[in-house]
């Protein structure tokens, strides 16, 4: 196996100054970088991770875990992630939760057991508790999609109930009362906020909340689909839907167009945030935009600062969403 001091001797220069061309450390010019590439391409050099990590108790490995990997909303998350930790020369492992607390909790171990450096956690159904006790056992993470009071400087989340209430604040603005509304799973944090935010702003108008006018999906576009037809069958009239995200609300606009109803001219969609695909939906869908690849790439920024000590980087732990109009929504007819 080739070392680092045939490599050293090969390209003319100091073990030291191959090892920060391998690690991206310290300064060092361009024409010695091209060397050292050149004298390890050469003779085959290949770096020992796991050695490596042994000497320097670092893996620069960072473990994700996330609910799920369907969707463009944890791939939007991830791929920010990845694209910061990347540059720095990291490394990222994936493991998926399924928002079911025994698996969240085997996916953590898992990672740990792999001597991941850091790990960043979109977990759903773990306790508080259970992430406090991680922090104070000394275990480097950040909390995404979610707030948690005692460890807030490892959190970094959306205010949920804020978008919920733009969401439906818009509505109301622009005219509509018999407002529907698409829930997320009302057993995720996200899904019980948003709902919150689309009651205080029927309150704050003075309509009261109709149980029968919500319908409880699961993020997933055929549940959209199914909430439109569930209300429907309901007969109780609406002239406007809030939908808990996007992927529920494209499944609710091909639902309604089903059943003989335009979007916007006979019912109003808004959704929740603004992926990728809600501005090519025909029309454009109005929604809350979640930032989710800027979440992304501060969690890994977290990472980077407070585990690596590489850069200095500006955090906002609570980010604000904020109203994408577009061509769902229109004044009721």
């Amino acid at each position: 196996m080739v070392t680092i001091k045939q490599v050293s001797e090969k390209a003319g220069v100091s073990s030291a100054t191959v090892s920060r061309v391998i690690n991206d450390t310290g300064t060092v010019k361009e024409k010695t970088r091209k060397l050292v590439v050149a004298a390890m391409e050469e003779l085959g050099y290949r770096h020992n991770v796991v050695a490596a990590s042994l000497a320097s108790n670092k893996t620069n490995t960072i473990g994700y875990v996330v609910p799920e990997l369907h969707g463009s909303f944890f791939g939007a998350m991830m791929g920010g992630t990845e694209q910061a930790l990347r540059a720095a020369r990291k490394h990222m492992l994936i493991a998926t939760g399924h928002s079911d607390e025994t698996i969240e909790k085997a996916q953590i171990e898992a990672l740990l057991s792999r001597r991941c450096d850091a790990l960043i956690l979109h977990v759903e159904a773990v306790s508080d508790d259970y992430l406090v006790n991680l922090v104070q056992q000394g275990v480097k993470l950040v909390v995404v999609n979610r707030y948690i009071a005692e460890i807030d400087d490892n959190c970094i989340s959306l205010e949920n109930v804020k978008g919920g209430y733009l969401a439906a604040r818009h509505l109301l603005d622009i005219g509509h009362t018999d407002i529907a509304y698409i829930a997320g799973s009302l057993f995720k944090a996200d899904g019980i906020n948003r709902l919150t935010g689309h009651k205080q702003a029927l309150g704050s108008a003075g309509i009261e909340y109709d149980e029968s006018l919500m319908y409880e999906g699961n993020f997933q576009a055929k549940s959209g689909a199914e909430g439109i037809r569930a209300l429907m069958a309901r007969g109780k009239p609406f002239s406007a839907v809030a939908c808990a995200n996007d992927e529920m609300a494209s499944g609710a606009m091909n639902a309604l167009r089903e059943m003989g109803k335009r979007v916007p001219e006979d019912v109003s969609v808004i959704g929740f945030d603004n992926v990728d695909f809600a501005s090519y939906l025909s029309p454009g869908l109005t929604t809350i935009d979640y930032p989710v690849t800027q979440i992304g790439t501060m969690a890994a920024h977290w990472v980077l600062d407070r585990v690596y000590g590489k850069g200095s980087h500006e955090f906002t732990h609570v980010v604000e969403p904020r109203l994408i109009l577009r061509g769902t929504t229109s004044s009721p007819e």
